[in-house]
């Protein structure tokens, strides 16, 4: 609901209006008045459709991506699902969606509805491959699939020493250091264009603008939820929003340093200490959870922002960005930091 209204209030000041103004102060309760016209509104079945999977299929769309939550580590002491494959396994969660929105399309009986569900699992199918190519970047840095681990190492407490821009002849650890010195994306410059690829994968994932082909209102009415309404629609939505904010919070885990503070302790300047607290402590629990959720809704805001300002790509070019063009780069990321990490590291 906060996402939701923060987004209208995004796309007015970027469209040079006001938004929800009316429903409470600076209509803070709109998106309250529309969750309980959803909770009430009629449940409607088109007369052909399968009820079954009809009924289903926003269960899944809901469950999968919530379920990936539970392997986010929150902070040094908050390790969620703790997995030595957490990451390899949240991915495959996730990916389950797909399942929910073919069969919400399907189930319809609807061709408005069966051109979505047809775009969608073209483009979330291809978008995938790019997005695990870009996380095995960090996976060859970290040689881990613990999400706990990958932050730990991108901290002051790290068990191995990690050098600046990898190369271990200058003698700076910037695990002494900390802050966002240690953050992948510096660690290992590649690394940043690893990241680039997979938020523009994770947009596809979301069917986010300019990548939200699967929905297209201008195109096919609302593509594969045309026939939702109510409660069953509004989990839908809901489940886009989730999938939002939690690839946003595996890529702030990923690259830039997970739960750990930004300010790194420079000489006497103990900044990070103060705005991390020892490992075990209930401060550094807070402050863990504040910088992680607080990095992810920055890029959440990122995701609004490029929703409102660029344009739908057509099917075409959809498909040529992902296969010719970030699949490509990812494999050529892949074998550089292969390389990176055999002689530089």
């Amino acid at each position: 609901m906060a996402a939701i209204y923060g987004e209208r209030k995004v796309s007015a000041f970027i469209q040079d209006r006001l938004g929800p103004m009316e429903t409470g102060r600076y209509g803070i309760a709109q998106s309250v008045a529309d969750l309980i016209k959803l909770l009430v509104k009629e449940d409607i079945i088109p007369a052909k459709a399968d009820p079954l999977l009809f009924r289903i299929a926003p269960l899944i769309i809901f469950t999968s991506v919530f379920a990936g939550f539970a392997f986010l580590p929150l902070s040094p002491t908050w390790a969620g699902a703790s997995m030595a494959s957490g990451l390899f396994f949240l991915l495959a969660i996730i990916s389950l969606d797909v399942i929910g929105i073919i069969m919400a399309g399907w189930s319809s009986n609807n061709k408005y509805g069966m051109l979505g569900t047809f775009r969608s699992a073209a483009q979330i199918v291809s978008y995938e491959v790019p997005l695990g190519l870009s996380v095995l970047c960090v996976c060859m840095l970290c040689q881990t699939l613990d999400l706990q681990e990958i932050s730990i190492q991108q901290g002051r407490y790290a068990t191995e020493p990690a050098y600046l821009f990898g190369i271990a002849a200058t003698g700076i650890e910037v695990t002494d250091i900390g802050g966002f010195l240690a953050w992948n994306v510096l660690r290992m410059p590649l690394l940043m264009a690893a990241w680039l690829i997979f938020f523009i994968a994770t947009l596809a994932e979301c069917n986010r603008a300019p990548f939200d082909l699967p929905e297209a209102e201008s195109e096919l009415v609302a593509g594969f939820q045309t026939e939702y309404s109510g409660f069953r629609w509004a989990v839908i939505m809901l489940g886009e929003y989730a999938m939002m904010l939690l690839v946003s919070m595996l890529g702030v885990v990923l690259f830039f340093g997970s739960w750990n503070s930004p300010l790194p302790d420079i000489g006497t300047v103990k900044l990070g200490t103060w705005t991390s607290g020892e490992p075990g402590t209930f401060s550094a629990t807070l402050w863990g959870i504040f910088w992680l959720v607080s990095k992810s809704l920055f890029f959440v805001l990122v995701q609004m922002w490029i929703r409102w300002t660029y344009p739908r790509l057509r099917v075409d070019q959809l498909m040529n960005l992902s296969w010719k063009f970030l699949t490509p780069a990812a494999l050529i990321l892949i074998v550089l930091c292969g390389l990176w990490k055999i002689l530089l590291w």
